[in-house]
């Protein structure tokens, strides 16, 4: 467990991929709550499809809307992409030495132990994305 490498790739691999996507996250849950009768702002069926409303929510209200709400989502993913990249490859240097030696069972087990470990541990940033 000497090697950080796999800790801070996966780190900034997840924070770079979140930043790419986000803005059709956006753009998905917009989709999902128009014509909802809870809150008048939300009754009007705004978008007629994904690029419709990508592209409406740009011009009208910027860039900065459609990274609404991003900062919990970085910080979920920093948590979620560090552990889960980071136990991954060093549960399989510990169990593999050579990558030649890998087989199928050894990555599929890394990846299970990785995803429930670091699913366990990014659970509150989960809850702190949908809350804002």
């Amino acid at each position: 467990m000497n090697d950080w490498r796999p800790f801070v790739y996966g780190g900034l691999a997840s924070i770079t991929a979140e930043c790419g996507t986000f803005p059709i996250d956006t753009t998905k849950t917009r989709l999902q709550i128009q014509g909802q009768k809870i809150e008048s702002r939300h009754a009007e069926l705004k978008y007629r499809g994904m690029i419709h409303a990508f592209v409406r929510i740009f011009r009208e209200e910027g860039t900065k809307a459609l990274y609404s709400g991003i900062e919990p989502a970085l910080l979920r993913q920093a948590t979620y992409g560090t552990i889960k990249i980071g136990i991954y490859h060093t549960l399989k240097r510990m169990i593999v030495h050579d990558p030649k030696d890998e087989t199928l069972a050894t990555n599929v087990v890394c990846g299970v132990i990785a995803g429930i470990v670091s699913s366990s541990i990014a659970n509150p940033t989960d809850v702190l994305k949908t809350c804002f």
